[in-house]
């Protein structure tokens, strides 16, 4: 296989990272994952031929070592963000000003693709109620200054082997003598990190997707109360929903947000108060030829491990 480039990934040692660096490793790129912990990017090294995946030091937060990263790179891919803020690694700091900084850099190096992660119904004709919404809304605009001709992504929930949303459910179920439901009415789409992965990686190999945000969802739309009964079905436990009313929702979140693992927060209250479904019928995925994977094709291959006793040695998702 020839090289048919050089990429960079922001945020490429991460959950959806990872899957977009080995897309395009398979493309053929020389793949540069730029991250604040080059070795996690490391662990990525496998995912290419040797020397074709190198993990790099760039802070999205860094002017410099961002500058660094990008020279001569062909595609730029920005999927760094946090949920909240600590320390420096804040919502505006990052969401906001890393990503206009990114592509500010990108741009007056001359890169011809740039790709931007940002999450559905966080645009702003969304008009987001959270802080991580609002983030993500300045963080387009700031892309969008410096890059005109950005593809903007916007998935729902990301769902896989390694996401913290099912897991999380899961590891809740596991331990707690009820499965506490937050805002159980509602509803989200999710949608398979991999399918995630091979729509931006078609956004930053191939021509004709410049300019516009792409939505995209799953083929199911479940409430929360139906995905934490799902969870409960395929970890066999038999234990009772918790519905947290909101007042209580509120004092626990206030109590967890200052612990070193924010396990819930006020502003992801405020993220749950709202929809993150499709606006139509359609799933996002039409124009890329694609059929997104379901939740019931995927998720109990890697829940099956919370089960009593335990499941099959590591976690398998069978292809398509």
């Amino acid at each position: 296989m020839g090289v048919s480039g050089t990429a960079v990934v922001f945020g490429g040692g991460g959950f959806v990272g990872q899957y977009v660096v080995q897309f395009l490793a398979q493309a053929g790129y020389m793949v540069r994952v730029a991250s604040r912990r080059p070795d996690q990017g490391a662990l990525l090294r496998p995912l290419g031929r040797v020397g074709q995946v190198a993990p790099f030091y760039a802070s999205v937060r860094d002017e410099q070592s961002v500058a660094c990263v990008v020279r001569g790179a062909d595609v730029v891919v920005n999927l760094a963000a946090v949920l909240g803020s600590s320390g420096g690694q804040t919502l505006q700091a990052v969401n906001v000003e890393g990503a206009g900084r990114v592509a500010r850099l990108a741009a007056e190096a001359g890169v011809a693709r740039f790709v931007h992660m940002s999450a559905l119904g966080c645009g702003a004709e969304d008009n987001p109620v959270s802080a991580y919404g609002r983030s993500r809304a300045e963080g387009e605009n700031a892309v969008k200054q410096y890059r005109p001709d950005a593809a903007i992504v916007r998935p729902s929930v990301i769902f896989g082997p390694e996401d913290r949303f099912f897991n999380l459910f899961a590891t809740l179920a596991r331990y707690l003598p009820v499965l506490p439901v937050y805002e159980p009415d509602t509803r989200v789409q999710p949608v398979y990190v991999g399918d995630v992965a091979e729509v931006v990686g078609r956004l930053a190999t191939q021509d004709g997707y410049v300019a516009r945000s792409w939505e995209l969802g799953g083929p199911q739309v479940m409430s929360m109360r139906d995905i934490a009964r799902l969870v409960l079905q395929e970890t066999g436990r038999d234990k009772p929903l918790l519905h947290v009313p909101l007042s209580l929702a509120r004092m626990q979140a206030w109590f967890l947000e200052k612990l070193p693992v924010k396990l819930l927060t006020r502003d992801q209250l405020l993220m749950l108060s709202r929809d993150t479904v499709m606006p139509g019928s359609e799933s996002g995925f039409e124009p890329f030829g694609l059929v997104p994977r379901s939740v019931a094709s995927c998720v109990p291959f890697y829940l099956e491990r919370y089960r009593v006793g335990g499941g099959r040695a590591g976690i398998f998702v069978p292809e398509r």
